[in-house]
């Protein structure tokens, strides 16, 4: 069984303050913010309210196309404008959300240099790579399941039903 690690609000809005110094000190500047549902959602929101630009939200997480795919071939077409597009979500862990995106947009025709992704905790050992992460951890020595305080109201059973989808992040 993983071992259950909450992290608590002021920890959360920690690592969303350094995600924000991170954004106003960097070149690039985002024209939106990109949260990934469903684990990217609240981070998108608190960031956006940081740094005071708008969010979109695409929900892959859900598989509908309407609210998936549909969404990254208008963001796709939103940076052949020039617009500059932040994808959050809350962790890069085994990278393949990232990679899904990256490609289904690539696929779309999307200007690679015009998006960019933030974590709030990225995995060194990911398929994927982030441009900012407030945290960086390596699964190859830290086993937890973060508990993010969105996530704090699940029934435990769902949360550890959540972490065995996928056993090689704890195993």
């Amino acid at each position: 069984m993983p071992e259950l690690t909450p992290i608590p609000q002021h920890e959360f809005v920690d690592a969303v303050h350094d995600l924000a110094g991170q954004l106003t000190q960097a070149d690039w500047r985002p024209s939106f913010l990109i949260g990934i549902g469903r684990g990217g959602l609240v981070p998108a929101v608190f960031l956006s309210h940081a740094i005071g630009l708008p969010t979109l939200s695409v929900d892959y997480s859900s598989q509908v196309p309407d609210f998936a795919a549909e969404p990254l071939l208008k963001l796709a077409r939103r940076t052949q404008q020039g617009e500059h597009l932040l994808f959050v979500d809350d962790i890069n862990d085994t990278g393949r959300t990232i990679v899904h995106l990256r490609a289904v947009l690539a696929e779309a025709g999307a200007v690679q240099s015009n998006i960019r992704f933030a974590t709030l905790i990225d995995n060194i050992r990911s398929l994927a790579r982030v441009e900012y992460a407030a945290r960086v951890i390596d699964r190859a020595v830290t086993k937890d399941w973060f508990v993010f305080p969105w996530e704090a109201v699940a029934p435990d059973a769902t949360i550890l039903e959540d972490a065995a989808a996928v056993p090689e992040r704890t195993a």
